[in-house]
């Protein structure tokens, strides 16, 4: 074996909840895991500046503060937490190989956890990225961040399930809110747009996109287009919504591994294993409903324990 290869007994590909849970279950078993970060160590999470929705946190926590602390707990139990990201992989065989960072490095390995996440997609205007880095009111998330918003007028971009099941959700906590659709039509089902058009306090805004989010340190308002009158037009409000959909960061496993349309990997029914032996997911690489921080912790106990409990029938010790 070549010094730029290394065999291990449990990979990890990925951090966040899933990944960093994983690693300390795997790690409390004595399966020496090694996990790689990628390429956003700590995952969504560290775009989140408040967490208040995970257990245990009674004042509610920072994401990037929440990320060092889980961190710290799988190297407590000896994890190694590497740098790097997986450019390739091959699951032709009973060892797995997977190649770090263009070949400089390759890693063979019995048991693999996949938990690379999922990316919100962005309208990518200068001023939302900005107020979204600067934590100031721009979100991809109303489940995790529409408590802070009570009481205040919001918007939300997006015609999709996810955009009505968004508005829908913060319609509830907020005085106002306004759904940005581009077309004429939403796209989701016609049991979520019945549910939008009668939520009272929710106004369509068909035929609409944002050309800027407004505000210095925080959203004071959007500035948007009717894209068949050319008309613009202010609205008024304190948290900006991003729903336009989420890209799971699986593309480097595509050849290998059973997925959905999207890319969302499948695991098997009731368990994180996917169609390779030996090669398990958790978090939101394979969530596309739910994706939270405790649900992909969960899925990230889950995929160690699949784990263990396939290196044990191996006689893999």
């Amino acid at each position: 074996m070549s010094e730029n290869t290394e065999h291990v007994k449990c990979l990890i590909i990925g951090s966040g909840p899933a990944g960093y849970t994983a690693a300390i279950y795997a790690a409390r078993a004595d399966m020496k895991p090694v996990l790689y970060q990628g390429l956003q160590p700590g995952g969504q999470l560290t775009e989140t500046t408040e967490v208040d929705n995970f257990p245990g946190y009674p004042e509610g926590i920072s994401g990037p503060q929440m990320m060092i602390d889980l961190q710290k707990q799988a190297e407590r139990f000896e994890t190694q937490i590497r740098t790097g990201w997986v450019t390739k992989v091959d699951f032709s065989g009973p060892i797995h190989k997977v190649e770090i960072d263009e070949g400089k490095k390759t890693i063979t390995a019995d048991s693999v956890i996949i938990s690379t996440g999922a990316s919100a997609k962005w309208l990518g205007l200068e001023s939302e990225i900005r107020l979204r880095d600067a934590g100031g009111g721009v979100s991809a998330c109303a489940v995790c961040d529409g408590f802070f918003y009570r009481g205040q007028e919001v918007a939300v971009v997006g015609g999709g399930d996810t955009a009505a099941e968004e508005a829908t959700y913060l319609a509830k906590l907020c005085t106002k809110v306004y759904l940005i659709v581009r077309r004429d039509e939403m796209r989701a089902s016609k049991a979520m747009q019945h549910r939008v058009h009668n939520t009272p306090n929710l106004e369509v805004l068909y035929h609409h996109e944002t050309l800027e989010v407004l505000g210095d340190t925080g959203v004071t308002g959007a500035r948007l287009i009717n894209n068949q009158t050319k008309e613009e037009k202010i609205i008024d409000i304190t948290g900006f919504f991003v729903a336009i959909g989420h890209k799971p960061n699986t593309d480097v496993f595509k050849p290998w591994l059973d997925m959905d349309k999207t890319g969302y990997i499948v695991p098997v029914p009731g368990t994180s294993k996917t169609n390779v032996e030996g090669v398990f997911v958790s978090g939101d690489a394979a969530d596309h409903v739910y994706r939270q921080a405790v649900t992909a912790a969960g899925t990230g106990c889950m995929a160690a324990l699949d784990a263990e409990r396939y290196l044990a029938a191996k006689g893999i010790h």
